[in-house]
């Protein structure tokens, strides 16, 4: 039998859960998954809601259901760039940081190789949010929580994500932690800034794609290319090579 490795102020939707406690459970999602926004009425997730509240959807499925929404795809994928969308993605879906460039880079392949929603199943469905969350946990921040085997790195990254209950995810369009992943360094705790739109710094950033194959290469042929890409130009040179069938093998810092 599998334990799931739980935070004590975890929410979860028991089928005793009341009324109330459903709503609970529908907020926390929400300010989990979505990041903390203002939700209007018009943009709620109705017929899911009612799915989850009548226990014919599990938490787990709900979670899935918000990171598909229009509100999640206009915000994250459409609006950011891409080292803040995986960034992201993991804050909101796993609750913690990414820890490597690979880990990043295997998410960019992945949405252009797949497309948006097969990206975000492949957090969902993992064997991380499985074993951390289970079926009916509201996802949690947990790199800002004490975990046993947990490095200082991996609280220093969260924070940097995650500034308090007054940051709204969607404010800031650029990575947070390009410099830190990419040269697999520490990252500093500074204090909560009063500005959440971001320096944009991060974006001005120069990256190496590597991509094999194309439509357009012989039957017989492989051939490799090499694109070097402003940061805040990465988005539009993927869907580039999306469109001509290429791969993506790597994405990497230029130093």
């Amino acid at each position: 039998m599998r334990t799931l490795l739980i935070n004590e102020n975890a929410i979860e939707l028991l089928p005793t859960s009341s009324t109330e406690h459903v709503q609970s459970v529908i907020r926390a999602v929400y300010k989990q998954v979505l990041g903390n926004p203002h939700v209007m009425d018009s943009e709620r997730l109705v017929v899911a809601e009612s799915q989850l509240a009548d226990r014919t959807m599990s938490v787990r499925e709900y979670v899935r259901a918000v990171g598909k929404s229009e509100f999640y795809r206009e915000r994250y994928f459409e609006k950011c760039a891409p080292y803040r969308f995986v960034e992201l993605n993991f804050m909101h879906f796993l609750g913690r940081p990414p820890q490597s460039q690979a880990e990043i880079s295997e998410h960019i392949v992945r949405c252009v190789a797949e497309g948006y929603e097969a990206d975000i199943d492949s957090y969902i469905d993992s064997g991380e949010y499985q074993n951390t969350f289970g079926e009916n946990f509201v996802p949690y921040n947990r790199g800002a929580m004490s975990e046993v085997g947990q490095s200082q790195v991996t609280y220093n990254r969260m924070f940097a994500l995650d500034r308090g209950g007054s940051q709204i995810s969607s404010a800031v369009k650029s990575s947070q932690l390009i410099d830190a992943v990419v040269n697999n360094s520490t990252t500093k705790i500074a204090a909560p800034a009063t500005n959440l739109g971001g320096s944009g710094e991060a974006n001005k950033k120069r990256f190496k794609i590597v991509v094999s194959g194309s439509k357009f290469d012989g039957p017989r042929r492989r051939s490799t290319s090499t694109y070097l890409v402003a940061g805040d130009n990465m988005t539009a040179q993927i869907q580039r090579i999306n469109r001509t069938s290429g791969k993506i093998v790597s994405i990497t810092e230029v130093v």
